[in-house]
C-alpha cells in the first residue's frame, strides 16, 4: 500500500438542511449521468476505433462539457473527475482475472445516489460530543453525527442516500497501524446458518439474531406490500403508468422499513465478527457460494420447479443472515486483531460426524438441530457438530496437530466408502 493511501472507511450518519440534501440529489444524479455518458464514449471508442479511453484523456473533454452545460458545472469538478476514476477502477477489476467483477454497467435512475469528494478538497472539524462539520465544496458545512472520530488523515469521502431519504458519509482515512502481532489465543470454527445464525465450535449455545422486523412491523409491510400491488395495478391500467402521489408515499413508507432492517442486520452482524475476530487466533469459516445456494427454483414454462415458494423463504432467510458479508468484516477485521480467517471446503461439513469423520446423510434427517451418526452414536447439535468439523479442516488447512476428538480425516480423504461403525466403537 502507498504511503498515505486510505486503509479505512468511516461511516457517519449525514444531517444536512432540506436546501442541501436537494442539492446532494441533484449532484448524484448528475453524477450517474456522468458514468453512463464516459461508459458510452468508453464503449464507442473501442468498437468503432479499438481505442481505449482512460480518465485522464476524458478529463479534457470534461472540462470542455462543464463550459456547455449548466448541469455538469454545478457538479464540482472533483467529483465529476472522481466518477471517472472509480469508471478506471472499474475497467481493471474487469479486466483482473483474479477479481469476480464483471463489465461495467450504466447505472439505472432507481440507482442509490452517491457523491465522491477527494479529500483536500473537505475539512472536518468537532462541534461537540455527538456532532460534527465536514466543508463540501459548493455546499458548505455540513452536520453529522461523529460516533468515533476519524483515527488519521483524511483522503476521500462520499455520500450515499438509502431508499429511505437516510443521507451517510463515508469517509476514507490513511490510519497510522502499528503491525499487529498474533495475539495467541486458541482459534475456532463457525457455522453460518439460519436457524442458528452462528455457532461457534468452542461454545455451547448458538448465536441467534434477533428479528430484523418485530410482528407489528412485519404486519404493517405485508399491508404496505399489498397496497403498492394495488396502487402499481391502477397506475398500469388508468394513469399511464405514471406514479401517484400517494403511490410514492407507500414506496417510501416500504423502504423505510427495509433501511431500518438492513440497520439491524448490520449491527448484528458488525457485533458478531467484531467477537470472533477479537476473542479468537484464528477463525474457521466455510467457503460459501451464496449466488448458487438462492439460486431461484422457479424453473421455466417447460419444466416448472417444485417447492418454488418454499425455496423462496429458504433464500430470504439465507440472505438475511449475510453470510457473505459476515465473511468479508472477518477478512479485514481478523488482522486488526491478530487473528486471521481461515477458509475451508463446505461439502459434508453437515453430513459427517465430528467424532468418528464418517459422512452419511441419514446421519442428519430432515431439517432437525440434532445430528446422530449413524457409525458410531454420536449425538450433538447439527450445527455445534459442522462447527467442529470447520474447526477441524481449518487445523489441518494449518498443518496443526490435536488430540481434539473431532480432528479426524476428514470424509473427502476416508473416502466415504463405509457407514459401517469403525472397530472398537460401542
Amino acid at each position: 500500500m502507498q504511503a498515505g493511501q486510505a486503509n479505512t472507511t468511516r461511516k457517519y450518519r449525514l444531517y444536512p438542511t432540506q436546501e442541501q440534501a436537494e442539492r446532494l440529489t441533484q449532484w448524484g444524479h448528475s453524477c450517474r449521468a456522468v458514468w453512463n455518458i464516459a461508459l458510452e464514449q468508453r464503449q464507442f471508442a473501442w468498437q468503432e476505433r479499438r481505442h481505449t479511453l482512460r480518465a485522464v484523456e476524458q478529463c479534457a473533454h470534461l472540462t470542455q462539457a462543464r463550459a456547455d452545460l449548466d448541469w455538469l458545472a454545478d457538479l464540482p469538478a472533483q467529483s465529476a473527475q472522481q466518477v471517472l476514476r472509480h469508471l478506471d477502477r472499474a475497467y481493471d477489476n474487469w479486466w483482473n482475472p483474479d477479481h469476480p467483477a464483471g463489465a461495467p454497467v450504466h447505472k439505472k435512475r432507481r440507482a442509490a445516489l452517491s457523491v465522491s469528494f477527494p479529500g483536500q478538497a473537505m475539512e472536518v472539524r468537532k462541534l461537540n460530543r455527538h456532532l460534527g462539520e465536514i466543508r463540501l465544496p459548493k455546499l458548505g458545512w455540513v452536520r453529522f453525527r461523529m460516533s468515533r472520530p476519524p483515527g488519521g488523515t483524511l483522503r476521500n469521502a462520499t455520500v450515499k442516500v438509502d431508499g429511505a431519504g437516510v443521507w451517510h458519509l463515508i469517509l476514507g482515512v490513511a490510519a497510522n497501524r502499528e503491525p499487529t502481532i498474533p495475539n495467541g489465543k486458541p482459534g475456532c470454527g463457525v457455522d453460518f446458518g439460519v436457524a442458528c445464525s452462528a455457532y461457534v465450535s468452542d461454545e455451547d449455545a448458538p448465536r441467534l439474531m434477533a428479528p430484523t422486523l418485530a410482528p407489528g412491523e412485519r404486519q404493517r409491510l405485508l399491508g404496505l406490500e399489498r397496497r403498492k400491488a394495488r396502487q402499481v395495478t391502477y397506475a398500469k391500467k388508468h394513469n399511464g403508468c405514471r406514479y401517484s402521489r400517494r403511490l410514492r408515499e407507500t414506496l417510501a413508507a416500504i423502504a423505510g422499513l427495509r433501511s431500518r432492517q438492513a440497520r439491524r442486520r448490520d449491527d448484528f452482524t458488525h457485533k458478531l465478527t467484531t467477537g470472533l475476530a477479537k476473542n479468537h487466533g484464528w477463525v474457521g469459516i466455510e467457503d460459501l457460494r451464496v449466488s448458487s445456494m438462492t439460486a431461484s427454483a422457479k424453473g421455466a414454462l417447460e419444466a416448472p420447479g417444485k417447492n418454488v415458494r418454499a425455496k423462496a423463504g429458504l433464500n430470504r432467510g439465507i440472505l438475511d443472515n449475510a453470510p457473505g458479508e459476515r465473511r468479508r468484516q472477518l477478512e479485514y477485521k481478523a488482522p486488526l486483531f491478530g487473528s486471521e480467517v481461515r477458509v475451508v471446503p463446505a461439502p459434508f461439513t453437515s453430513q459427517a460426524c465430528s467424532a468418528c469423520g464418517v459422512a452419511d446423510k441419514a446421519s442428519r434427517p430432515g431439517c432437525g438441530r440434532e445430528f446422530a451418526c449413524t457409525a458410531c452414536g454420536h449425538q450433538e447439535h447439527a450445527d455445534k457438530n459442522a462447527a467442529l468439523n470447520i474447526e477441524g479442516r481449518a487445523r489441518r488447512a494449518a498443518g496443526l496437530n490435536s488430540t481434539r476428538r473431532h480432528l479426524v480425516p476428514s470424509p473427502r480423504e476416508t473416502g466415504r466408502r463405509s457407514r459401517e461403525p469403525l472397530a472398537g466403537a460401542a
